[in-house]
């Protein structure tokens, strides 16, 4: 049966996604970010072309719900560098929303169909949550995003995960979780799976912020998927860590539950805001380094089988057609 996977131009064959960097934000605003907001549609298009050439075929924009989205601009990234982009639905974790944010008053059963409606129809411009319904026809979701605090679920955070399980049923498509420095996989996952949400239906962002091999190969048994996204955080540890992490996990197994991406994030990181490492960090100085100390497979693996596996959703679980998308041209 064919698999596809839902990018902001259609449907496109889990085969052609290539190289995906699975964790990366072209436009968002955020009070955690204060004066580190991505809000230039050129600047950040300047950004995916530099990830382009620095050998990538595909992102993930992983911006949920509230936080900058601008479902528009994105197609618009996504044409102009020929990168396929998969956009998130979702809701992050608490502490991006003030306390009188209007996300915070919706009932959790019609934030759900607000998850599937973006998955399946349209995403929608409104980003209060709440406003009159705009969508943005031809631009859907492909992943859904939530997230939980440091060694903490808040019953916030909790309501979100459920709201995202009941989408997740009806829509066939992935979660990605971002936990707070490594933390709490196992009870996002007891969370989730509860719901019925399979473990292979799940990605855990930032499994690498706590560089455990025991700990992520124990998480990879479940089924789920750990996302390595720090790669050029030198303040926490270098990349040889995150390196000699992902090769011992896979070594013990987990090489087919392992994705790769930069989430770069921020204008003072973005080199076209003039700032540093960039998104072109990933391509141009870790890959080749896990290439030498790993080999061509295992990059290969996490790079492209591994993404297109996760992302995958078959069009006839949820009714859609299925549009011809090919490789752009720049």
């Amino acid at each position: 049966m064919n698999r596809h996977v839902r990018t902001v131009l259609g449907d496109l064959p889990a085969e052609q996604l290539g190289r995906t960097d699975y964790h990366e934000h072209l436009l968002q605003v955020s009070p955690l970010l204060a004066g580190d907001e991505l809000d230039d549609v050129d600047r950040s298009a300047e950004e995916t072309a530099l990830l382009r050439d620095s050998g990538f075929d595909a992102l993930v924009e992983l911006t949920p719900i509230g936080l900058g989205r601008d479902p528009r601009a994105v197609r618009e990234i996504s044409r102009r560098t020929g990168i396929h982009v998969i956009m998130a639905t979702g809701v992050h974790r608490e502490a991006h929303y003030p306390q009188d944010h209007p996300l915070r008053r919706v009932d959790p059963e019609d934030l759900a169909d607000r998850f599937v409606r973006e998955i399946e129809d349209a995403v929608d411009a409104d980003e209060t949550g709440v406003g009159p319904s705009s969508p943005v026809a031809g631009v859907r979701a492909g992943v859904i995003k939530v997230g939980v605090g440091y060694w903490n679920i808040s019953p916030f955070e909790r309501s979100i995960l459920e709201s995202a399980a009941s989408a997740q049923h009806r829509s066939g498509v992935a979660v990605v979780c971002h936990l707070e420095m490594g933390t709490a996989g196992f009870e996002v996952l007891e969370v989730l799976t509860a719901a019925g949400v399979p473990a292979d239906r799940v990605v855990l962002a930032h499994a690498d912020r706590n560089p455990d091999p025991g700990l992520h190969r124990e998480l990879c048994t479940t089924g789920a998927y750990l996302g390595y996204d720090g790669p050029g955080r030198a303040k926490y540890w270098p990349d040889s860590v995150l390196i000699d992490c992902l090769i011992t996990v896979a070594e013990t197994g987990g090489s087919d539950r392992l994705l790769l991406g930069g989430d770069v994030a921020r204008r003072s990181s973005f080199r076209s805001y003039g700032g540093l490492p960039g998104m072109a960090y990933l391509g141009q100085r870790f890959v080749p380094r896990l290439t030498a100390a790993g080999g061509e497979t295992l990059v290969h693996q996490v790079l492209v089988t591994n993404p297109a596996t996760v992302l995958a959703l078959d069009p006839q679980e949820t009714g859609t057609a299925v549009a011809d998308v090919g490789r752009r041209s720049p």
